[in-house]
């Protein structure tokens, strides 16, 4: 991983609170020219730490007013069961998230949902279709306490120097 120094997080930390930011406000922001700057972020993108940019979509104000968490069990778990899995999962649109976890399943799927019936619709003929699927448990959220994409960067700090006499 590329070293990051206190410039590259207040960049990475700014364009995650907004990424259409524009290079010269960039660089004001964080101290730098725009040349530099520019060179800066070209630098996290090319390294893979920028992976893109995107709008930010509310689901609720597009009709999709319910988010429901699915813990998925496979019947077997083996490289072709999880590469047919994956292959399934990563063709359906309504899946937001899919993580592979350790523990009493194998996946947890967030999908958003205009309503419980849309949800028992996609249950139905769209996730019963995805092979090898054992079981499936639904979390059907109730209210979003947070909801952010933010990494957060506090841990890249550099470490404090230890005390005098230390």
């Amino acid at each position: 991983m590329k070293k990051l120094d206190a410039i590259d997080r207040a960049i990475l930390a700014a364009l995650q609170r907004d990424g259409r930011l524009p290079n010269v406000a960039l660089a004001r922001e964080v101290g730098l020219s725009p040349t530099p700057c520019t060179e800066r972020v070209r630098a996290l993108e090319a390294a893979g730490i920028i992976r893109g940019y995107r709008a930010d979509l509310d689901a609720q104000r597009l009709g999709l007013g319910l988010i429901v968490f699915i813990e998925i069990a496979i019947d077997r778990t083996s490289e072709d069961a999880f590469a047919a899995f994956r292959a399934a999962i990563e063709a359906i649109p309504q899946i937001q998230e899919c993580h592979m976890v350790a523990g009493g399943f194998d996946y947890l799927v967030k999908v958003a949902v205009r309503d419980m019936a849309a949800y028992r619709t996609f249950l139905g003929e769209v996730l019963s279709q995805v092979p090898g699927i054992r079981s499936t448990h639904t979390y059907p959220v109730m209210e979003r306490v947070k909801d952010t994409h933010a990494i957060d960067l506090g841990h890249l700090a550099a470490p404090a120097a230890p005390p005098a006499g230390a």
